[in-house]
This record gives structure tokens, sequence and C-alpha cells, in this order.
């Protein structure tokens, strides 16, 4: 027989953060209660909810016999409250509501991508600490399924569905802002600025969209994934991150005249025979006849190469309120039904090393005034720090001022690539900063 309501145990919530994606987790709790009861023989109850301003209207019913509170302590230090939820954003006040729920013994579900980034070797030794004297039956759970990807299940399949894998290469759409505005650039061949306003209007950019744009939110996550995926541990700084604020119509144009386009990726990948892994954040050259060259809008999408599954995708919503709720919400019920994940992080490999340079073809485009010898120049200049040169394009389009010459080069390192474009720079012909970018796939061809 199955219990009833009454008789069954209860999971007590308490939640930091009421608006977006608090509300969104409070939403699908109360309307799928009983299939929720059924699932876990267990009732899931928000007992508490933690916010700013008590006095703000919300966008959803506050549930019944939930208090909602303004003073952190009021959830952290009840003694019925089994489990937090963080989804306040932040790494000041939700390093120390985290920090402090898992030392009372509180389990936590966070969505939460940039304390994770910034805090994880932390994290995790504190996940030992708590958990020194406990069973594996009563253990502390930090489980963060929404910090990468909102609604994307990428976490709890890099926890399960490859430990008897090796993943060679992961690379990713992981940032919604970014795709979004670089599918408008290319579908509709908008300019950088109407792309961004379009985005800052549908709600996809936020005010200051420093941390979309310039590539580091894709980092952050980037550096979570490096961990599942390979072991290792990453300050953030060290992945090489390029954003998308210098793009131009005149490089999609190219894009699309090679047959591909540009998406903000990011990639990390074991060296063949080796256990050195490369990673970066940049625009990048993808064919069309690549999977993530399909992904448009403000979807998020993960390729996961490895020798046993070959390739797999992950393709979904990236952020916004239910996608991200719902994540949450898949963490909260899974610790109801007492899945235990002992690792969070999956096990750290200290045979692997990072190397922060990487090998890949790139693209280069660079903008100039009409004049004799630059081709000759140019090649000198590559010549020089060991790049070759596979193709060269001109844009055939002489009434813009935004003449550029395009460079397909063979294999080479990023470090050569860099110091190429500097030359190029201060070239008395030059008309611009120049631009490069990896290609996709091709740029691991061993």
């Amino acid at each position: 027989m199955t219990a009833s309501n009454s008789e069954l145990p209860t999971i007590r919530l308490g939640i930091f953060g009421g608006v977006t994606v608090g509300g969104g987790i409070v939403e699908i709790l109360t309307s799928k209660s009983e299939l929720f009861s059924q699932l876990t023989n267990a009732k899931i109850e928000v007992r508490k909810l933690c916010v700013r301003d008590l006095n703000k209207e919300r966008d959803f019913a506050i549930p019944e016999g939930c208090i909602v509170v303004t003073e952190y302590d009021d959830i952290m230090k009840d003694e019925d409250i089994d489990v937090v939820v963080e989804v306040m954003g932040g790494t000041t006040d939700a390093k120390d509501v985290v920090y402090k729920s898992l030392k009372a013994g509180k389990d936590v579900v966070t969505a939460n991508k940039a304390l994770i980034a910034a805090y994880l070797p932390e994290i995790e030794a504190l996940m030992k600490e708590v958990n020194a004297d406990r069973s594996s039956e009563n253990a502390v759970e930090f489980r963060y399924e929404a910090a990468v990807c909102g609604g994307i299940p990428i976490i709890r399949s890099m926890q399960s569905d490859f430990v008897g894998d090796e993943i060679t290469m992961i690379s990713g759409i992981i940032n919604g802002c970014t795709n979004f505005m670089l599918t408008a650039m290319d579908a509709k061949e908008q300019s950088y600025d109407d792309a961004l306003a379009e985005a800052a209007r549908l709600g996809y950019a936020e005010a200051d969209p420093t941390l979309d744009v310039g590539g580091f939110d894709a980092r952050s996550k980037l550096k979570i994934l490096m961990r599942l995926a390979f072991g290792i541990d990453v300050s953030e700084d060290e992945i090489s991150t390029k954003g998308i604020t210098d793009l131009t119509k005149t490089d999609f144009e190219y894009a699309k005249r090679l047959g591909g386009t540009i998406k903000l990726m990011g990639v990390a990948k074991r060296k063949a025979g080796t256990n050195k892994i490369a990673a970066f954040v940049s625009p990048t050259y993808v064919k069309s006849d690549e999977t993530l060259a399909a992904v448009c809008g403000a979807t998020n999408a993960i390729e996961v190469i490895s020798n046993n599954l070959l390739s797999s995708s992950y393709i979904g919503q990236g952020a916004g309120r239910f996608p991200t709720a719902n994540s949450c919400i898949n963490d909260i019920i899974s610790l109801a039904k007492g899945d235990k994940t002992p690792l969070p992080f999956n096990v750290k490999n200290n045979d692997v090393q990072f190397v922060n340079d990487y090998e890949s073809l790139f693209y280069i485009r660079i903008m100039y005034k009409d004049m004799l010898g630059i081709t000759k120049q140019i090649g000198d200049i590559c010549e020089r720090n060991n790049v070759s040169i596979h193709s060269l394009l001109q844009n055939p389009i002489s009434s813009r001022q935004d003449s550029a010459f395009a460079i397909i080069t063979d294999k080479a390192s990023l470090s050569s690539i860099k110091k190429v474009c500097a030359e190029l720079d201060c070239v008395d012909w030059c008309a611009g900063s120049t631009l490069f970018m990896p290609v996709l796939h091709d740029s691991w061809t061993e």
C-alpha cells in the first residue's frame, strides 16, 4: 500500500532568491507536488524563501506554510531545513550561504556557475571536510546541474555516463546571449550593435553584457566541464578567452563563402597520445555540416567526443526561468529519492597537464588600405612566424570602407598566430585591428 501524504517523510527546503529562477522552482514544486511525492515517497515543501525586499510583488504564489524572510540566518540556522537552494547569484553573499549551509549539514542545490568556477577546489575540500565523519547514507550533497547550460542535463551526464569511457574533446555553444547575437549577424546580416540591442530588448543580454560578449561566462562553464571531463583544475585566467566584440559583417560574408558560420565556442581537448589538455573560448569558424553549426538563437549545445560513444550531442535551452528551475528541480528530486553523488566534481586527475597554447587551422581577417606589395608582406610575416598560408580570399566589394583579406592557415599554434597578427597590426597599410579565430574540428586534426 502507498502511504498517505500525511504519513510521508518531509523534505524541507529553504530557497535563497525569490525572483526568476526561485519563482520557477516554487511553481514547479507546487504544480507537480503529487507526482513528486509518488516519485520520491516523500513530501517536498518550501518552508522558507529568502528575498531582499519583503514588499516586492511576486509573480508566483507563495506556498502555504512558507515564510518569506530577509535574513540569511533564518534559513541557515534553522535545523528543520534539509536542503538549501541558492539561486541568488553572485560570489560574495552566495558563497557565504553555500559554505555555511554545507557546514551546517544541509544539502545544497545551486545554479551559480560563477561561484563554482571561482571556488571549485575550495568547495571540493569543504565537501570532504563536512563528510569526513559521516556515513555514505548521511553524507551532505552538493548539486549544481543548473550551473552549466541551464536546462541541459550535462552535469549529471558527465558524472555518470562516461565512467567507463575516456573523453578526448568537449566543445560547446555555452552562452545563449552570444549565440542569439551571432545568429542574427549571420541570418539577418545585422551589425554587432544591432544584434546586441535586439538581445537586450528580448532579455537575453544584461544591462552590462561584458560577461557574455567577452566570453567570460562561457569560460566559467568551460572550466567546470573541464574538471568533469578530464579531472583537471584550471584557473579561469589561464584559459585563452576571446569575445565577439570585434566580429563584423565582413567576417560572416567570408564564413559563408567558405561554407560555414561563426559560433562562440568553448573547447577543451586532450592532445592525442599525451596527458596534455588545451582549451579556449573564442569565436570559431564552424563548417555548415557540423552539428553545432545549426544551433541557432539562444539555444546551447555541447558535443562530447569520447573513445566508446564517439560523438554525443546535448542541445537545449541554456537559460531562462523554467529551463534553469527544471534542472534545480531534478537535483531536488534526486536528493529526495536518496540518490548519492559522493564526488560532485568527479575524480581529480593529477597526471594531466594544462597547456595554455593550442594548435589549429586559423581564419585571419586583415583590414587594409590598397597599395602594392601587401600579399608579399603578409607572406613574409607568416613565414617569419612559422605560419603556413593555406588560402587567401579578398573581399570583392570595393565600395566599402572595410576592405579585407581573409587568410586560412594550415595548422599553427595560437602563440604564432598572435605574433603574426601583432606584426600585421603595425604595417602602414593595415586599416584596423586584425582578427583571428580557430576552425572547429579541423583545428584538432593530428
